[in-house]
């Protein structure tokens, strides 16, 4: 996702550099009076509301892309059925942990070269329906 957005903040800096590339062949004499420009205050505008509406369809398409990029459930993404809830160390490089497919949730336990399954966990503990 963050290559996305670099890319697209990439792409913003060049078409905001391109659309000021044009003010740049422009000649400005001082202690004209404004017949010379007259004309050129005339586009000004003109190239204010372009830049202004593609900063906004470059936001907006920006916008889009970060949207597409997130998890998404109902977006056709798949779901990840595997998940570790909480993990508590014992000492020694081993662990018990609460993991949880489908609904289901198991404590593990985990040390090198060995991982047992010590019990499925159905219902709450006791002291998780006191809180």
């Amino acid at each position: 996702m963050s290559l996305r957005l670099l890319l697209a903040w990439l792409l913003a800096g060049f078409c905001a550099s391109a659309a000021f590339a044009a003010d740049e062949n422009r000649v400005i004499y001082p202690g004209r009076d404004g017949a010379a420009g007259s004309t050129a205050s005339a586009s000004a505008p003109g190239l204010g509301a372009v830049t202004t509406i593609g900063l906004i369809v470059l936001v907006g398409a920006g916008g889009w892309m970060l949207w597409r990029g997130r998890k998404l459930p109902f977006a056709g993404r798949d779901v990840r059925k595997l998940a570790i809830d909480e993990t508590r160390s014992l000492g020694s490089r081993q662990y018990l942990v609460v993991a949880s497919y489908e609904g289901k949730k198991l404590l593990l336990g985990v040390c090198p070269g060995r991982i047992d399954l010590l019990t499925p966990l159905d219902a709450p503990s006791p002291r998780d329906s006191a809180r």
